[in-house]
């Protein structure tokens, strides 16, 4: 009893000293990632089996050919269990990692979520308030002068394509969101979409003086769906516009690279804040504290548009990019070549 004691007191104590070193190697590396952790763990927990095995061996005075042999066999098993635990604990680590980023990803999107339904309901009620008001003043007959029940008719109908663009984007982004999108990749001609959208954008160009500008040549052919291709650009356009100060330029640029094709859209809005830089393609991120556009005229959206843009070039395998460039910033999408 009093042997088996002893023996016991010889594994506790050479397991503990490894124990306390791990304990220290912990400690020093707190700020590294989950698997080295758990590699550190698996080294600390053999190496205090191999230390109580060896210490426990030499204090039994074997010979040294017994001694030799039982630090072989326990190397030998260590080195299995050190082999093993590495593989699975890597795969234990990467699991972690996906779950806490899927945590924080789904924590991100109802956060969001909740964010969108705030800005899209004030983007709402503002201009139903109007409306109503401007309803009841034409029912009643308060206004009588024809130049400014003209105007209220005016006001009526830009509020309702407004709200009714809003109502499109959300429809279009929760297509994307809900994986619903399906596309029918073709071999569409970059020049005649980009064509078709600057003349969609020109009126509101032309209200705010806006030069658009497109290079002449260089127009590749890009594996996309026709529509949804059209909604990038006219999107990307419209964005610079609004964001374009009067008098100012947005240049229209594309190329192929590879087995890519880019286009990119210049404007001179005098650029982007950089801590802003990485939230443009968030869901209702404006860029401006008031959530309702000054203009509605300028074409002032509920932020989804560039939310859309990603999602509708992540769905063709691509990617798009922004940066600050001179007297503006640069939109750059890239999607494959036909």
């Amino acid at each position: 009893m009093k042997d088996t004691l002893l023996i016991g007191l010889y594994a506790l104590v050479a397991g503990g000293v490894v124990g306390l070193a791990g304990a220290g190697a912990l400690r020093l590396l707190r700020g590294r990632s989950i698997l080295v952790h758990v590699l550190v763990l698996l080294v600390v927990t053999v190496l205090a089996v191999v230390a109580g095995v060896a210490t426990v061996a030499q204090a039994m005075f074997l010979s040294a050919h017994d001694l030799w042999v039982v630090l072989v066999t326990v190397s030998a098993s260590a080195a299995i269990s050190l082999a093993v635990g590495a593989v699975f604990g890597s795969r234990l680590a990467a699991s972690a990692v996906w779950a806490q980023a899927a945590r924080e990803r789904e924590r991100r999107l109802e956060a969001g979520r909740r964010e969108l339904v705030a800005w899209v309901s004030h983007d709402l009620r503002t201009p139903l308030a109007g409306l109503r008001a401007m309803a009841e003043a034409l029912e009643d007959r308060i206004i009588h002068d024809p130049a400014t029940v003209d105007e209220y008719h005016r006001r009526i109908r830009v509020e309702t394509d407004r709200m009714t663009q809003l109502v499109d984007d959300l429809f279009e982004l929760s297509r994307i969101n809900a994986g619903a999108l399906r596309l029918v990749p073709t071999s569409v001609p970059l020049r005649e979409v980009v064509s078709d959208a600057i003349a969609g954008v020109a009126p509101l160009a032309a209200r705010r003086r806006i030069h658009l500008v497109a290079t002449d040549s260089g127009w590749p052919i890009v594996r996309a769906g026709e529509r949804e291709l059209a909604r990038i650009v006219s999107n990307l356009l419209i964005n610079s516009v609004r964001y374009t100060p009067e008098d100012g330029t947005v240049h229209i640029a594309a190329g192929h690279e590879r087995d890519d094709v880019w286009l990119s859209v210049s404007d001179t809005c005098g650029g982007i804040p950089e801590k802003d830089l990485g939230r443009v393609f968030d869901v209702a991120f404006r860029g401006e504290r008031a959530r309702t556009p000054g203009n509605a005229d300028a074409g002032g959206g509920g932020g989804l548009g560039l939310a859309i843009v990603r999602g509708l070039v992540e769905a063709h395998g691509g990617r798009v990019d922004v940066r600050n460039i001179g007297r503006g910033c640069q939109f750059e999408v890239r999607l494959p070549a036909a």
